[in-house]
Formats: structure tokens, C-alpha cells, sequence
């Protein structure tokens, strides 16, 4: 019985999506917002992943780059960890690719679309478990059908897709599916998947047959890897909170013991009086008073 690794990790990935051209155009031609005259005939490779600006993921991000036979450009991220900054990340990512198209004295009207594809192993959204597609781009605010082409960005949540329980057998359906359910745990892959060609060799790529022991042991550091940044920023978060709530109430009190004052001021006590009951020195007192 064959054993299958996780098509979200790096290795894996970047075998599948970042070294077969036609199996990269059938899985974009499925998921992007393309219109019929606008579907990927044709793929060339660009430059390798661009390094994450937040050190504590950046293991946690996987990209593949390309354009089109029209010059469109597209960049794949696989993130198997999200946090909100990332949306500026793919921002400034997918702006970066627009402007590097036109090289100095080149007419603007040569430039061509950058999409930016992030598929999504964490909640994007968590108050509404009901989209798991999102699509965004330049429209008039008063007109949506009227856009500005340039960017668009499209963030997909895998696990809200997988949650849907979607068996529609549509080309999207199915490469989300393979992306969603295909893992360690997987002892029989859905024969609608193999009925696509693509897909069916996405899931020999996937095979641990097909992976040396150097490129095993490189997977399972990658999961450790970002099991450990994981746990690192879970931490911070947590003693953020900690942090957070210390200095609310440091705060709190302080501005319970200036309205006090404040109060004991305006009714005519004396300075050392309202010092004694707040414990504020006098000379803060002395301070706030004549401010």
C-alpha cells in the first residue's frame, strides 16, 4: 500500500507544482478567476521564492512563480501558518512583480496582470466559516462591474473547503480536494481525483516511494520547523495577552487615582490631603493641578 506525504509542505510542494509545468496550468486554469479567453495555455518558470519579511514564518511559506503566454504573472504561495501581516507580504509581493515588468523608457501599456494565489492551511477569516474563497481586485466602489486591471489577490482556506464536505466533481473541486485531504493519514486517494490526468500525477508526486532518505529527512525537519515557530509565536501571543492585561490594570488604576484627585481638587482639599488618600506625590498633584 502506498504512502502519501502532505502536498502543503515545501519539498512536496515545490515537486508537484514547481517542476511540472502542465500540472502547475491545470491546477491555476481550476482556481483562478480566468475568464475562457483568458485560460493558461502555455507556463515559463520565473525567480525562486522571494524570503518572507517576519523571520518567526519563515518556514512557513512556500512560493512558485510563473507568467503566461500573455505576460500574465502569477505567484503561488503555499502558507501553511497565516497571520494578518501576510496580506502585506503578498501585497508587496505582487506589486513588486508588476513594477519589475517594465524595464526604463518601456511604454506602461505593456505591463501585464500579477495574480497572487495564497492557499491557506489556517483560517483567514474566522467569523465567517462559510466563505473559503476570496477574491480581491481594483473596482469602482459605486460600480463594481468597472475595475482597473493590475492586482488581484485570491486567498483560498483550505480547511473551511475540506469542512464543506464539497463531492461536486468540477476541475476546482477536485484540485482543492487533492490539496485538502491528501496526507500521511491517506491509505486509499478517491478514484474521481485519479480520473483527472494532472492530479494523478500530482498523487504519485506525493508517493514516499518517490523521495530519497535525504529529502524524508528534510521533510520531517520542515515540519519540525514550523511545528517550533508555531509554538514560539503562540507564545509571544500568549505573553502579549499577559503583558496587555498587567498594563490595562496598571492603567486603570492610575487613571481611577487622577480622577480621585481630581475630584477631592475641585471640592477645595488640600494638596497634601489628596496625596495622602491616592498615595500620588505631591508634586505629581502639584502638576496635574496646574495643568
Amino acid at each position: 500500500m502506498a504512502r502519501y506525504l502532505n502536498p502543503k509542505i515545501d519539498l512536496v510542494f515545490k515537486r508537484i507544482f514547481g517542476q511540472h509545468e502542465h500540472v502547475l496550468k491545470s491546477f491555476l486554469n481550476a482556481i483562478l478567476p480566468l475568464k475562457s479567453d483568458e485560460q493558461i495555455v502555455h507556463l515559463r518558470y520565473l525567480s525562486p521564492e522571494q524570503v518572507p519579511l517576519i523571520p518567526e514564518r519563515k518556514r512557513s511559506i512556500v512560493d512558485v512563480k510563473c507568467t503566461d503566454q500573455q505576460g500574465k504573472i502569477f505567484i503561488v504561495e503555499m502558507q501553511v501558518e497565516w497571520i494578518p501581516e501576510f496580506i502585506q507580504r503578498m501585497l508587496f509581493n505582487t506589486s513588486t512583480a508588476y513594477v519589475q515588468q517594465l524595464p526604463k523608457g518601456v511604454d506602461y501599456h505593456l505591463l501585464q496582470p500579477v495574480y497572487g494565489v495564497a492557499l491557506l492551511a489556517t483560517d483567514f477569516e474566522k467569523n465567517n466559516p462559510d466563505q473559503w474563497y476570496h477574491h480581491y481586485k481594483m473596482v469602482n466602489i459605486k460600480d463594481t462591474n468597472k475595475t482597473i486591471e493590475g492586482l488581484q489577490l485570491i486567498f483560498i482556506e483550505l480547511n473551511k473547503f475540506q469542512a464543506k464536505r464539497f463531492r461536486d466533481r468540477t476541475i476546482q473541486h477536485l484540485w482543492l480536494r487533492f490539496m485538502s485531504e491528501i496526507d500521511e493519514h491517506t491509505l486509499e486517494v478517491p478514484s474521481e481525483l485519479l480520473a483527472v490526468n494532472e492530479i494523478q500525477e500530482a498523487v504519485k508526486l506525493t508517493q514516499e516511494s518517490a523521495y530519497t532518505p535525504t529529502e524524508l529527512s528534510h521533510y520531517q525537519e520542515y515540519w519540525d520547523v514550523v511545528s517550533t515557530e508555531k509554538t514560539i509565536f503562540a507564545s509571544k501571543f500568549r505573553a502579549g495577552k499577559v503583558e496587555g492585561k498587567i498594563e490595562g490594570k496598571i492603567e486603570g488604576k492610575i487613571e481611577g487615582k487622577i480622577e480621585v484627585a481630581s475630584n477631592m481638587l475641585k471640592e477645595g482639599l488640600s494638596v497634601e490631603l489628596v496625596s495622602k488618600v491616592t498615595g500620588m506625590s505631591i508634586e505629581d498633584i502639584q502638576a496635574f493641578r496646574d495643568l
